[in-house]
């Protein structure tokens, strides 16, 4: 299979839960790219003053029942996500670098060509004091032309 690249709209729907505090909800519908290479799909896109991370560019790559979260620009980080699996990794600021362990409790996507849905759900820790639940919906749609 050729590589393929696209324009696509990402909405990404982001959940924070600390305790028993009512979830922290950011959501961004933005422009970003789709690139399928072989069995491997990467959704990029710019980050925005919205999510407070403006001048980084995430990416999340998908492989099988794995997926990465990689940032780069004024936030430098790498998150991989596996159903039931931990992983740990740093993630670098403008003001310090933290390490940051990720438990996954449930991801799944249904992507194409055409785009669709990806869910990911994970306890963070942050210097191995767990700070709470996060979980990201992605949905995917072509750009119209």
């Amino acid at each position: 299979m050729r590589m393929m690249e696209k324009e696509i709209i990402l909405f990404v729907r982001g959940e924070q839960t600390y305790d028993s505090a009512a979830p922290e909800v950011t959501e961004l519908a933005t422009e970003g790219v789709m690139t399928i290479d072989g069995g491997e799909i990467i959704l990029t896109y710019q980050e925005s003053e919205l999510t407070g991370m403006a001048g980084t560019t995430t990416r999340f790559i998908i492989r099988g029942d794995t997926v990465v979260l990689e940032r780069t620009g004024m936030i430098v980080s790498r998150m991989e996500f596996k159903q039931g699996e931990r992983s740990s990794s740093f993630y670098e600021t403008p003001w310090g670098t933290m390490a940051v362990d990720v438990a996954t409790t449930k991801l799944a996507h249904r992507l194409t060509e055409r785009g669709g849905v990806m869910e990911i759900a994970f306890t963070i820790a942050i210097n191995h004091q767990v700070t709470g639940e996060n979980r990201f919906k992605v949905r995917v749609k072509e750009a119209a032309r």
